[in-house]
Order: structure tokens, then sequence, then C-alpha cells
């Protein structure tokens, strides 16, 4: 494929411009990015492709050099990859730190603890825990299963935390 410069009535085979500069744009990638970075290989590709498309829609005037034309394309990508990936880096959240055996322990007792004190409660106390905080159910809808009023659901929710903050402080 021809290409023709701008102002220049030179005419440039585009598989020259491959063959001649695609070594030195890939080795400036390498040298910005890092020679183990994986990404190094698409991007020198990625520019050189770019360096072709403008070539073929007459977008090099001509009034530099070849060189000067792919070394400008060829930083300006390098530029917006680091940017690229600066921010990914930015937004990546910090690990979590491994838990706490002693918490672990502790949180085991506690959850040990509220479940037997929940099996003190009557039936139908314990009935409107279960649907209220574990099933998440509203109160309209807890009433409606249990087919009591929402103002009963509410009193017997209350009630029952009355029971296990009593059973909890012994």
């Amino acid at each position: 494929m021809i290409a023709t410069m701008g102002n220049k009535k030179e005419k440039i085979l585009l598989e020259d411009i491959f063959v001649k500069y695609r070594p030195i744009v890939g080795f400036r990638v390498r040298k910005s990015l890092g020679a183990r970075n994986p990404d190094c290989e698409d991007v020198a590709n990625e520019i050189i492709t770019n360096v072709i498309e403008k070539l073929k829609k007459k977008e090099f005037r001509g009034e530099s050099s070849i060189g000067t034309f792919i070394y400008t394309i060829t930083s300006r990508r390098i530029v917006d990859y680091i940017r690229q990936k600066s921010k990914v880096l930015k937004h990546v959240p910090e690990p979590s730190a491994y838990p706490d055996p002693q918490e672990q322990i502790e949180s085991k007792e506690r959850a040990e603890t509220i479940a037997t004190a929940i099996k003190k409660l009557k039936p139908k106390y314990r009935e409107v825990l279960y649907l209220y905080y574990y099933k998440d159910f509203s109160r309209e809808e807890v009433a409606e299963k249990l087919g009591i009023s929402p103002r009963r659901v509410s009193e017997r929710v209350n009630y029952s935390q009355k029971l296990l903050k009593k059973y909890l402080k012994k």
C-alpha cells in the first residue's frame, strides 16, 4: 500500500514504515514501560497501526519528518497508557487485614450466647424476630404472615429485645 505525504511529493510504502519503525517503536515502548511489562507488544503494535491509519487518512502533513511524526504518536500513546494504569491503581482497594483470632473467638462466643438467649424466648417471639430480622420482612409483611396487626408485631419485637437484653446481662 502506498501513502503520499502532505506537501511533499514523496510516496511512502506502508510496509516500509512497519519494517523500519516497528523495532524503534518497540524499543521505546519497552524502555518507557519496562521490558517485563506484558502490554509492551500490544502498545507498540497499536502505535504502528495508528501511524498507518493516520497516513492512509493523509493526516501527516509533511511539515516534519516521518520519524518525528511517529515519535510524537509513540510518546503520546505511552503517556496515555501510563495515565490509564495509574488511574486503575488509584482505585484498587487495599487488601483486607487477616482477621484477628481473638476477635473471631469472641464473635463466635457472642453468637452462641445470643442463640442460647433466643432459644429461651417463647415461640411467638422467636418467630417475630426470625421474620423481622433474619428474613428481613417489613412490619406489615410479618403481620400478614402471622395474622396479627403491625402494631402487635412492633410490640412483640420490642418486648423480645427487652427479654434478650435481660437474658444477656445474666
